[in-house]
Parts: C-alpha cells; structure tokens; sequence
C-alpha cells in the first residue's frame, strides 16, 4: 500500500494486469504490481516475452537515433508506456539536446511517473489520452510542446496490438499522418503470430484476462497500417533485423523477436 500511495492514483486497479505494468516488470521496472509480475511470468511460459521486449526496446533506441540523425527535433510517443532507462527523450537529446518529446498514454501510472521524471525537464512532457482518440491528443494543452508544421516522428512501439480491428487502427493512423507535416516519419512495432502461431494465440488468450486485449496482426495487415508513408530501408523486418549495429544482435531465431518493425517518411 504504501508504493500505491507514492507512485500509483487511487483510481488505478492494482488486481487487474495492465499492459503498460507488465512491459516495465520485463524491462525490469519498479512500478508494477502482484498482479503484473503474475501475468508477465504466466506470459513468458507461453512465449519469449523477455526476448520481445528487450529486442523491441533496442529497435526503439536505434529508430530515435536514425530519426535524429536525418534532422528530426520533435517526437510524439503514442501509447509510450511507463519510462524506464532509455526513454525516447533520454536517447534524443542525448544525440540532440534540442529535442523535445511527448509522451502519451492511457495508464494513469504511466502518466503520473513521467510526469514526475519529466519536471524539471522543459523539453519533455507527457499527457494522459488514448491514443485512438488524435483529437484528444492534439487539442491536449501539453501539446502544445510540439510544432505540427515542421516534421514529427510519430512513434507506436509495441502497442497498435492493444487497438482491435473494430477500432479501426489504420484509420486511427490515417488521422494523425494527416495532421502531420511533410517530411514527418513513423515507426512502429506489431505484435505476430506469422512466426510461432500456437505461442501467440496463448499468449493472446492470457492478455484476454488483462485490462487488455491483444490483435496479432500478420506481415500484410501491418504493412497496411503505413499507408501514406514511404517505407526506409531496410522496409518491413522483425525488431532485430531493423538496421541491427552488430550481425550478432539478430537471433537465429527470430520468433525470439515475434515483432514487425517498420519506420516510413511522409513525402
């Protein structure tokens, strides 16, 4: 109890596993509950969850700094997750100190410890919204942080999974490559069954028990979702295969990863 007090709102259901819980526990995060780390090791005896997060938290760290690299200054983190070491504003502004990022997400414990590491960080800023609702998060006084007419790198890293078919992730997606400026780029990583089908459909049924539930999606439905966008090299891959800095840094196994990777530029 005395953790909630601290770090976690009163409103947060600390009996019911958040996605957002569950990542930062296979991160090796601290702010997460009984019920997170349960699910996390219920999880990993299905598929290699650890491998998955660790590989999609490298590809994250090596998109930032590719973006920044081609002269990108502001970024927009949809579905960000809570922060641990590596954030998307740590790695930007340690290759650009002038970077700024916006961090959005639906879990009030992901919000309310960014906002705590973000305060005295004039740079950085985060905001509690659901992705699947751009309106809310333009028109959301803390976005202000960012400017829409020069380009954004839009990132939704290991969260378009969450979004149902029924909520239309790819018009979600159109909405807010509308809004963005030419030149503007975005990456993302999807959950898949392509590699290892049984492991994720259990995987899938146990995240049914959470507060979220998880779409795999196969190679041309998350093609699908870059619509608009001119795919970079290397295109479509799994996390690791994604502009790997070292040959020994992409698994023989590949479902190890069980993720898409992708990043495009807006022309």
């Amino acid at each position: 109890m005395t953790d909630r007090v601290r770090w976690a709102p009163a409103s947060v259901d600390v009996g019911t596993p958040s996605s957002a819980r569950v990542y930062d526990y296979l991160l090796g995060g601290g702010h997460n509950f009984a019920a997170d780390r349960t699910m996390a090791e219920r999880l990993a005896g299905v598929l290699p969850v650890r491998d998955m997060a660790r590989l999609n938290r490298s590809y994250l760290r090596r998109v930032v700094v590719t973006l920044v690299e081609a002269g990108i200054t502001q970024f927009l983190d949809l579905g960000s997750g809570i922060p641990t070491v590596g954030n998307v504003h740590e790695v930007a502004q340690d290759a650009n100190p002038e970077c700024r990022a916006l961090y959005v997400d639906v879990e009030p414990v992901a919000v309310t410890h960014a906002e705590l590491l973000l305060a005295d960080n004039p740079r950085a800023a985060a905001v509690l919204a659901d992705l699947r609702d751009p309106d809310a998060v333009f028109d959301a006084p803390q976005t202000r942080l960012l400017d829409f007419d020069r380009p954004v790198g839009v990132l939704a890293m290991s969260v378009l999974h969450f979004v149902p078919d029924s909520d239309d992730p790819w018009g979600v997606l159109a909405r807010y490559r509308d809004r963005l400026a030419p030149g503007s780029y975005l990456a993302l990583s999807h959950f898949t069954s392509d590699l290892m089908p049984r492991a994720a459909a259990a995987g899938a049924d146990l995240f049914g028990q959470a507060s979220d539930q998880v779409t795999p999606r196969s190679r041309a439905a998350v093609l699908a979702l870059m619509a608009g966008f001119d795919l970079v090299e290397p295109g479509l891959v799994h996390t690791p295969e994604w502009r790997p800095e070292v040959p020994e840094d992409v698994p023989e196994d590949l479902g190890r990863a069980s993720m898409y990777a992708v990043v495009g530029r807006k022309p």
